[in-house]
Order: C-alpha cells, then structure tokens, then sequence
C-alpha cells in the first residue's frame, strides 16, 4: 500500500469520543474556570482543607526524620554549653573558696598582729616584730628561725614572744636571720612563778607526754600547786622580764615514794603555729658589779728610834 494512502486519522475502531485537542481545549478552559472561580469565591477551599487532612499523617511522617536530627542537633548544644557554663562555674566556686579561705587567714593574721601590736605598747623594753620562716631541721629539738639577725639589732640570749606568751630565747644568730629554741625544747629551761601562790620553779620542755608539753621540775610533793594556775616569768634569770605568761599547769602527779611531784604544763604561745613573734632586748644583767680589792694600809710608825 503506498503511503500517501495512509490518513492521519485513526482507524475507525480506535474512535471513542471527541479527539484530544477538543479534550485539551474542554479541560483547559474548565481548569481556567475553576482557578477564577476559587480566586473569587473561595470554592475549592473544602476540597484542599479534605485532602489537607488526609495528606497530614504522611507529611508528619516525613517530617520526623529532620525534626528527629534538628532536635539531637540542639540537644547536643545544649549539653555542651551546659558542661562548659558547669565547668566556668566551678572555677569561679574554686576561686572563690580559695579567696574565702585566704580571707579568713589574713584575718586570723591580722588579729594576731594586733595582739602582738597591743602586746608590743605594753612592754617597757624595745622590740622588734620578726616572722617565722620555718622550723629548724632537727627532729629532736624545737627550734626555729625567723627573718632577723645581726643586721637588725638582735642579740644572743634574746627573750622572744608571741602574741599569747613566751615563746623561746634566741640562741644561734646570724647576720640576716636567726635561730630560737622554743620552751617546749627539752634543753630549755625557763624560770617560773606560780601566779595565784608565788612559789617558783623551773619549767622544762617535755616532750615525753606530746609534742608541745613542759614539765615545771624540783617543786615539793606536797606543795601547793593545783591543775590550771599560771606560770609566768620569775624575772630571776636575766633573760627574761617578770611577769610574762608561760604555761598552764595541766596534770599533775604525786607518790608517796617520790620527794618531787611531777607536774605537767601546756605553754599558751603557740609554740606550733606562730607566725610573727617579738624579740626583745635582753634584761639588764643582774650580775652584781666585782668590787674592788681592798689594799692593805702600810704601817705606821708610832715611836722613835730605841
């Protein structure tokens, strides 16, 4: 069959209804109309509000995906400013602990200064305010070294104080610093007087009992002494001035086979956490002046030549 036999048209089997173009035209006019009508009178918002709530699920379900990653995303955020606002805040905490225990240093230190100061206006000798750098290195003495010397005026034998009592005496000097034995030193001995009896003694370090203890030695068994009297400085000595605080007697122990009653003293200086101390010119010294020899008289003539 030749080709220009053929027609464009379909067979006539294939024929069922108006062509496509005439169904193009119908429906695009028809989508027209319908698109005025609903800008105008609002028709299809039924339909879209239907097929609105039909299609929610399915748009939920899509959504959860990228509000599951937005929400971890966030959360991870969240946790991690949070540990870095917990570890700002305890660096702040930390500062501020250190600052309030510096705080209540430097107002312990204060007051003890303003003792000693007290202490330092009530004293008739001179005196002169050192600190304690640090214990000496024997383990069987007490001892300790503060930060003035030769250069300052200080001399052997010098009495030393806190703001509480009688701390020690000054026995190795050195131009810059200086070495205190402290009375609770075994080899200290420091000349006492019973406050509220007079009677007076000699106090010695013991360090049999504890650490920071004195033992007031060669006082009668029988003698009055009753545990919390005072002791403080006899003035007999030379060294140190009358009337300082030393110790407070703390036991005492008496035997029927003993001449000598054992009596245990806790020194009031903090003879273990003192910080700044006084030194003090030594006493004047109470060795009486070696009088001067005598010279026998020559003889006198009283007659003449026999």
């Amino acid at each position: 069959m030749a080709l220009a036999s053929l027609g464009r048209d379909p067979p006539p089997f294939f024929r069922q209804g108006p062509s496509a173009l005439s169904r193009l035209v119908v429906f695009s006019a028809l989508a027209l109309l319908v698109m005025v009508a609903d800008a105008r009178f609002q028709m299809m918002q039924p339909v879209r509000s239907v097929i609105a709530s039909v299609l929610y699920p399915v748009q939920w379900l899509a959504m959860q995906p990228l509000a599951l990653t937005q929400a971890a995303h966030t959360r991870a955020a969240s946790l991690m400013a949070d540990e870095s606002t917990w570890g700002q805040l305890q660096q702040k905490l930390s500062a501020q602990s250190l600052r309030a225990n510096q705080v209540d240093q430097l107002q312990l230190e204060n007051k003890r200064l303003r003792e000693l100061l007290a202490l330092q206006q009530r004293l008739e000798q001179t005196a002169v305010a050192a600190q304690v750098l640090y214990d000496a290195a024997d383990p069987y003495s007490r001892k300790v070294v503060v930060d003035k010397g030769l250069v300052q005026g200080l001399r052997l034998g010098a009495p030393v104080l806190d703001e509480l009592g009688v701390l020690g005496q000054v026995t190795r000097i050195f131009p810059l610093v200086s070495e205190v034995t402290l009375i609770t030193d075994r080899d200290h001995a420091t000349p006492v007087v019973n406050a509220r009896t007079g009677a007076r003694g000699v106090a010695y370090g013991e360090t049999s009992s504890h650490a920071d203890a004195m033992e007031l030695r060669y006082m009668a068994a029988n003698a009055d002494v009753a545990v919390g009297d005072l002791l403080t400085t006899s003035g007999v000595d030379g060294v140190y001035p009358a009337g300082l605080p030393v110790a407070r007697i703390e036991k005492i122990e008496r035997r029927t086979d003993a001449v000598f009653a054992r009596i245990y003293c806790v020194p009031l200086a903090l003879v273990s956490g003192a910080a700044h101390v006084l030194v003090l010119d030594r006493v004047a010294s109470t060795e009486l002046a070696r009088p001067a020899p005598e010279v026998a008289p020559k003889p006198t003539k009283t007659g003449g030549r026999r």
